[in-house]
């Protein structure tokens, strides 16, 4: 009987967003055919004004829970990734130890790989094929990772590929060169959790945010970033307010909370005044239920995105989404939501549609989910971790 494939996932942290959502979805999925550990480089992060620890995160708990071995090298993650100079010799060691017991090593995004390349520097990379996971649509803003990437890629460190999206795909292709394989692996999540609801279960949510039963919700569910174009998103909600002020808009993520003075300056700017139907929500844990309730799922993002999470579990749950075009958003709601200019007039005028016919748009939307199931994405994973394991010796 063949011993099962040891896999082993670099993380560059535990904190909120949804490509460590998905790697942990794949995780959680191939443990038991495959044997998963992972090994994140920080304990913590620094990010979006919060602290985020690794022991609150969901997606340590949800891993645990499946019966997957987490490690950490006791490091902070910040805005910007470790560099390979950073790395003590102790970590390296520790690294070095974890690495060498895997059979194929995946790292989520481009960033863990300034640990990987520190190995190779120090003679301590085991000869392990290594796989990346991939997840923007551009690599030039990865910082110095693009050009870690770029030199994993030329000299053989890194053996394949995988992205989330077509958009990934063209965007890397030139960092990382004729050598390295990429496979497409569209995005998928657990329909069972992102589903419609009950009306109780959705009448519960909204008495504990303080929405009327009748009033349209709008969620944006972003960390406060740059790429997230938070800014876009209060002008359109400074002018869909005026024409629909029963609309209540929701804001969850990284830094989306009154502790984040970019937020307040954010505001100003916009124009939108304090007001008891913008909900700032912080980080949740509990994004089905807030899915549920919306009517709208915004997307404003400027630049960055591939295959964003929240515009499908929006979908799933019987929200229409409304985005910018960017990375494959366009292609990802095709049949179902609607793509705008980044213009806050214009999706505001989107936002109006929507709700004036949203019982035709939620039919579209709840038609969609059987192409959303996460399912697939898994076993595509597995096939292209188990291709990587059988090629390399085969090649070597």
């Amino acid at each position: 009987m063949t011993a099962p494939l040891r896999v082993l996932s670099l993380y560059e942290g535990f904190f909120a967003g949804g490509a460590r959502v998905l790697h942990t979805d794949v995780v959680a999925g191939l443990q038991g055919g495959q044997r998963h550990r992972v090994l994140s480089i920080a304990a913590r992060a620094r990010r979006e004004a919060t602290v985020q620890r690794m022991a609150d995160d969901p997606r340590f708990r949800r891993l645990v829970a499946a019966g997957v071995e987490v490690r950490n090298l006791g490091r902070t993650a910040g805005d910007a990734p470790l560099g390979p100079e950073t790395f003590s010799l102790r970590q390296l060691r520790r690294a070095a130890a974890v690495i060498g017991q895997a059979d194929v090593v995946v790292s989520l995004k481009e960033q863990p790989l300034g640990l990987l390349l520190a190995l190779r520097e120090r003679g301590m990379m085991p000869a392990v094929p290594v796989a990346v996971s991939l997840h923007r649509s551009d690599p030039a803003h990865a910082g110095p990772a693009r050009d870690w990437l770029a030199d994993a890629a030329r000299t053989g460190l890194v053996a394949t590929a995988i992205a989330c999206a077509e958009s990934t795909r063209d965007a890397y292709r030139e960092v990382l060169g004729d050598g390295v394989p990429t496979h497409v692996v569209a995005n998928g999540i657990d329909t069972a959790l992102f589903r419609p609801g009950t009306e109780w279960e959705r009448a519960a949510t909204r008495r504990s945010l303080g929405i009327p039963a009748d009033a349209p919700v709008v969620l944006f569910a972003a960390r406060f970033d740059t790429m997230k174009n938070p800014g876009l998103f209060l002008r359109a909600v400074a002018a869909h307010a005026e024409r629909r002020p029963e609309t209540h808009y929701l804001m969850c993520g990284a830094g989306m909370s009154e502790a984040n003075p970019a937020l307040r300056a954010a505001f100003s700017e916009a124009g939108v005044a304090a007001s008891a139907r913008v909900h700032l929500l912080g980080i949740r844990d509990d994004m089905p239920d807030l899915h549920r309730i919306a009517d709208i799922v915004a997307l404003t993002s400027a630049f960055g995105e591939a295959s964003p999470l929240c515009l499908i579990e929006g979908a799933a749950s019987g929200a229409t989404p409304v985005t910018t075009s960017v990375g494959d958003a366009a292609r990802v709601v095709a049949g179902f939501g609607v793509v705008t200019a980044h213009d806050p007039a214009e999706i505001a005028g989107a936002w109006d549609r929507v709700l004036a016919a949203r019982p035709a748009f939620r039919r579209l939307a709840l038609a969609s989910r059987p192409r959303l199931s996460r399912e697939r994405m898994i076993e595509e994973y597995r096939l292209a971790i188990e291709g990587l394991a059988v090629r390399v010796p085969l090649a070597a």
